[in-house]
């Protein structure tokens, strides 16, 4: 199944390292930031990109029906996490970029949370505390 494999992958030593950069070390205040990471070339560049990209295509595959959009939603949580720190800037992005669909897929589906607008605030909370150190 998709989804199994979607996990596997999440376990690779290089995936585990990007996600570990990205939920203790990331915080981008703006869009430069984020802009600013693909100008660098270096290791946050491609920690940010393999983190993104993985969620954008996990969320295509289930938009398009290469996973069951509830067994996803299910059984994951970590892309509301991963949106959540660039949802901001991505309109910002994707104009420097001149990239209107820049991942989109990612964005389209977590507007398919229930109540999306709150999961967002209480998602910002949560990073905004655990990037404080208080957890």
């Amino acid at each position: 199944m998709a989804i199994l494999k979607l996990y596997e992958l999440r376990r690779d030593e290089q995936m585990r390292a990007a996600r570990q950069w990205y939920f203790s070390e990331f915080a981008p205040a703006s869009a430069m930031d984020i802009i600013a990471l693909y100008r660098g070339g270096e290791r946050a560049s491609a920690n940010f990109r393999m983190v993104v990209s993985y969620w954008d295509t996990a969320a295509s595959l289930v938009l398009n029906d290469g996973i069951d959009q509830k067994m996803f939603l299910d059984a994951n949580t970590e892309h509301v996490f991963v949106y959540a720190k660039i949802a901001d800037f991505l309109p910002e992005v994707r104009e420097l970029f001149r990239e209107p669909d820049f991942l989109i897929h990612l964005e389209i589906l977590f507007g398919y949370l229930p109540v999306f607008e709150s999961k967002l605030e209480s998602v910002d909370g949560l990073l905004g505390i655990w990037l404080s150190g208080k957890v």
